[in-house]
Order: C-alpha cells, then sequence, then structure tokens
C-alpha cells in the first residue's frame, strides 16, 4: 500500500465553529464539502473527542470559514493544535456574531458560512454533520483558497490527530519509502511540524542554513506557535 496516494485527493482547510451558550468551539477542517445544492447543504466530519462536537450537539449549529493561501500559521495553530478544552481559541481573533448567535472567524479568511444540522451520523471515531446554509458572505474578493496540498508542501504541516485524514509520520515515511538523509532536523513536539537547517523557515523568515541553536530565542513554530522548548532533535 502507497500511503501517497491518500495525498492525492484534494481537500480545501477551514475553520469550523460553534456556540453553545457560552461556549465557543472550533477547529480546522479538511473534510469539508457541499452534499446538495437544494437546499444547499455541507457535510463536516468531526472527530467525537473534539470539544467542538459536543458543542455542535449542543447548539445545532455550525460555520465555517474559507482560510486564505496566506492564513496566519498561529491561527492555524490556534485552532488546529489546541483544546477549547482548557484553551481560549478566539482570544484575539477576529469574529463576528452570526444569526444563530455562533463565531465566525474573518481573520485570514476569503468566505464564511453559517449552517443549522439537519442530519448527524457517527462513524467510528468521527461524526458527520450535515448543515442547511442559512447565511453566508464574501470576507476578501481577490486570493486563493488554502489546500491541504500546499499546507504540507510549503507550511510543512501535518493532519492533527483528530483530524479524519491523520496518519502516523513513521507510517508515511515507511509506507512511501522515505529514506531520511543525515542533516539537523528538529520536530515539534505538538504538532510534528520539522525544522530542516538547510531549509530554514521561510514563514518566519529564517534564511536557509541557519542552525537550530542559533535560531532568535523568540522564533516559535510557524504552523502552530510552539516554543523552541517544543522541540526534539531527530
Amino acid at each position: 500500500m502507497n500511503v501517497e496516494t491518500y495525498f492525492k485527493i484534494s481537500y480545501g482547510l477551514y475553520i469550523v465553529t460553534t456556540q453553545s451558550g457560552n461556549k465557543k468551539g472550533g477547529y480546522i477542517a479538511n473534510t469539508l464539502f457541499q452534499v446538495t445544492s437544494a437546499p444547499p447543504q455541507f457535510a463536516i466530519s468531526c472527530n467525537k473527542d473534539n470539544y467542538t462536537a459536543d458543542l455542535i450537539k449542543q447548539s445545532g449549529m455550525f460555520g465555517f470559514s474559507v482560510l486564505n493561501e496566506k492564513a496566519n500559521p498561529a491561527l492555524i495553530g490556534n485552532f488546529g493544535y489546541k483544546s477549547g478544552r482548557d484553551f481560549d481559541k478566539f482570544a484575539g481573533v477576529n469574529y463576528f456574531t452570526g444569526k444563530s448567535g455562533i463565531p465566525i472567524v474573518t481573520d485570514s479568511s476569503l468566505a464564511w458560512f453559517e449552517c443549522k444540522v439537519t442530519q448527524s451520523y457517527e462513524l467510528g471515531t468521527h461524526i458527520i454533520f450535515i448543515g442547511e446554509v442559512i447565511d453566508n458572505g464574501i470576507i476578501e474578493e481577490k486570493g486563493k483558497a488554502l489546500t491541504y496540498s500546499y499546507y504540507r508542501e510549503v507550511y510543512k504541516g501535518f493532519s492533527p490527530k483528530n483530524s479524519p485524514t491523520y496518519i502516523e509520520k513513521e507510517k508515511i515515511e515507511a509506507l512511501s519509502g522515505v529514506i531520511k538523509q543525515q542533516a539537523e532536523v528538529w520536530q515539534c513536539q505538538l504538532c510534528h511540524y520539522e525544522y530542516e537547517a538547510a531549509k530554514g523557515d521561510p514563514i518566519s523568515g529564517i534564511a536557509p542554513g541557519t542552525a537550530f541553536l542559533d535560531l532568535p530565542d523568540d522564533w516559535v513554530c510557524p504552523i502552530c506557535g510552539a516554543d523552541k522548548s517544543m522541540f526534539e532533535k531527530e
């Protein structure tokens, strides 16, 4: 089996949000697609362990923002690699309240949709929520939507463990026949981003050839925002 075949399937990247009472929830999703046109309905796949899944069940509502290709990595880190149970993902984030009372993120976004849940299905580790669109809008007329392929190739990011497309990094390398060359590589223990000295970090403006130990003290993981203490040398 060649695990690379899974990466040939196209996905976008979105921030799915909801609110129940005074509790807000949100996560990064790549499994989201339109399933009907009349009425317009979207399906999302959410891990049962996600804090947001419980809030969607309670509220019966969800929204999502279409991220642009230049999305702030810290925004992806907040919503993709941290739990809303013990972290306020919306602190410092620009959003507005939709018709149903749920938050809609506008930062790094091209468009947004607000949906009312019409059906849900439990499938193993995940729940599929289907929602009918009750409102939507454009945030930025120009710009390209961020795809999972671009996220992997340019941001060097991997799916979070709760994602339906998650595959263990070791399995990716083993099944794809990847052979690591001798190089200085430091891995983030939170999101598995790898800092390679030979490549530097173009997102943060770090030039190729910069050793990890020579990075500025305030440098953080460009994917999840973890500081240098969260990195281990491979």
